[in-house]
């Protein structure tokens, strides 16, 4: 819909540059929308127009005002975060925006070039990512040697289908499905055979890591907190989705194998891993990270220390305070370190130092193992991981919340 009251190069040009801008951290948040709106209003100003923004979670009503005209414009962009190096090349930008040093025309130039972009990694170092990604996160599911060599045959499947997704938009609206499907068959098939070596599921999660919205539930829950509520209800509902999709694509396999229902029993095998594997293990993990969604190398060891923090005050709060309240301060201090890292100007964004310490607070797993265990049969244990997946969301987003309401700069309205 056109609004103008008058024709100006100013105007169009303006929206040009402010449809790119919404488009672009449309698409690249997955984490969240709250800080979209302040992004493109921030940058109006600075080019001496006005914006507001309508926001859903993949789309945006876009009003720019500038030279005595008003246009509105809608921006679609599908939510994910896998292209975190377009997301890190904006903070420069859009500082330059704020302090003068871009006009309209060489701020869309720069624009166009974040967009069309190359990924930094090609799509072997992706693939190769994906699968040191679940081979960090194996021992958390269950701290055994078998668990990470299945953890490697099953995490190169999903890695495999997960590249052929980028070149094949059918493949990619089903992804989910076929891969926990894919999954689940060879797991049963191949590595599930005796249950000394831990209940299915277990085996399976590692290599689904990398799919299962973890990241979109809290992210969900965090827009709620902030009164988003309209973006929250969307994207909690997108996040259950997804979520169903792998469930089925388990229960396929299972069918398919033709295995017993009650053999999906949450049974983790006795640990035969040492403390050091352990510990290394989230080098592993982080590296994954930093391949898998496209993160530059030059920040691999400020997420490294931001994962190890997280890791670390979890741990000891959990002991002092149990699950719940140390995954509650894990999430502040880790909203709180990244928030105040991400303040300068040259710095990295917030959103990127988050993610891989957030992947360690592991709150989509309980949703699958929830399903599956009540699938299997076992309904009170089922329940409880559910009921583990609402309590422990809402600890991640309210803490995420917490730690960035002590330590963010007061906007002024």
């Amino acid at each position: 819909m056109d609004q103008r009251r008058t024709t100006t190069p100013a105007l169009d040009e303006l929206t040009v540059f402010l449809a790119r801008l919404t488009g672009l951290l449309l698409r690249s948040s997955g984490e969240g929308a709250e800080l979209i709106e302040h992004s493109v209003r921030s940058a109006a100003r600075a080019l001496g127009g006005e914006a507001t923004l309508l926001l859903v979670p993949d789309a945006a009503a876009l009003t720019v005002t500038a030279g005595g005209g008003t246009r509105t414009v809608t921006v679609r962009g599908f939510p994910e975060v896998f292209r975190l190096d377009q997301v890190t090349a904006l903070k420069p930008l859009l500082t330059d925006v704020r302090a003068g040093r871009l006009d309209v025309a060489a701020a869309d130039r720069r624009l166009a070039g974040i967009e069309n972009a190359k990924a930094p990694y090609p799509w072997p170092l992706k693939l190769v990512g994906i699968v040191l990604f679940a081979l960090g996160f194996a021992p958390l599911m269950q701290p055994t040697w078998y668990e990470v060599g299945s953890t490697a045959v099953l995490a190169t499947i999903a890695a495999a289908l997960a590249v052929a997704a980028d070149r094949l938009p059918r493949l990619a609206k089903v992804l989910p499905l076929v891969v926990s499907t894919v999954v689940s068959v060879t797991a049963l098939e191949v590595f599930a055979r005796e249950p000394s070596h831990g209940g299915p599921v277990l085996l399976m999660l590692p290599a689904l890591f990398f799919f299962v919205p973890g990241d979109y539930l809290s992210a969900a829950a965090a827009e709620l907190a902030a009164g988003l509520i309209t973006t929250g209800a969307i994207r909690l509902v997108y996040a259950v989705f997804l979520l169903v999709q792998l469930y089925l694509g388990v229960m396929l396999g299972v069918f398919a194998t033709g295995t017993s229902t009650h053999a999906l029993w949450d049974i983790a095998a006795d640990s035969d891993m040492a403390r050091w594997a352990l510990f290394l293990g989230w080098i592993v993990f982080t590296f994954g990270t930093v391949l898998a969604f496209a993160v530059p190398r030059r920040l691999f060891w400020p997420l490294l220390v931001l994962v190890y923090l997280t890791v670390g005050v979890q741990s000891l709060f959990t002991k002092l305070v149990g699950e719940v309240g140390g995954t509650f301060v894990a999430a502040a201090v880790l909203s709180a370190a990244a928030t105040l890292t991400a303040r300068a100007d040259r710095r990295p964004p917030r959103l990127v130092l988050l993610l891989p310490a957030f992947f360690t607070l592991t709150v989509g797993s309980l949703g699958m193992r929830g399903l599956t265990t009540l699938a299997g049969g076992h309904v009170i244990e089922g329940f409880r991981d559910l009921l583990k997946l609402v309590t422990i969301g809402t600890a991640i987003a309210v803490g995420m919340v917490f730690g960035a309401a002590l330590t963010e700069r007061v906007r002024r309205p």
